[in-house]
C-alpha cells in the first residue's frame, strides 16, 4: 500500500525531474489534443489523446498540491498550477468543439 507522506515527499524531493518531464508532456499531449481535434480525425482518438493530457495535467495539479501542504506559495507553484488547469480546460474545449462540430457536420450532410 502506499504511503501518502512518502508520495509527497518522494514529490518535493525530485520536484525539477518530475516538473522537467510533465512541462512538456502536457504541453505536447494538449497541442496534440489540439491538432487532432483541427484535422477532425474520429472522437475515439481526440478522447484518447485528452484522456492522456489529462492525466499529466491531473499529476502536476497533486505535484503543486503537495508544495501547497507544507506553505510554499511562490510564482513556480501558481503557474505551474494555472498551466495545469489551462490544459485541462483546453482538453475539454477541444472536447467539446469536435462533439459540436461533428454533429453539425452529420446534420449538414443530411440535408
Amino acid at each position: 500500500m502506499l504511503d501518502f507522506n512518502t508520495l509527497t515527499e518522494f514529490s518535493r524531493t525530485n520536484c525539477i525531474s518530475i516538473c522537467a518531464f510533465l512541462v512538456p508532456a502536457n504541453l505536447l499531449a494538449t497541442l496534440l489534443t489540439i491538432s487532432l481535434t483541427a484535422l477532425r480525425r474520429p472522437s475515439h482518438q481526440v478522447w484518447q489523446s485528452a484522456g492522456i493530457a489529462s492525466i499529466f495535467a491531473f499529476v502536476m495539479i497533486l505535484h503543486v498540491y503537495t508544495w501547497f501542504m507544507i506553505g510554499v506559495v511562490m510564482p513556480p507553484t501558481y503557474i505551474l498550477l494555472w498551466l495545469a488547469i489551462s490544459c485541462l480546460l483546453t482538453n475539454l474545449a477541444a472536447i467539446l468543439f469536435q462533439r459540436r462540430y461533428s454533429n453539425n457536420l452529420s446534420l449538414s450532410n443530411n440535408t
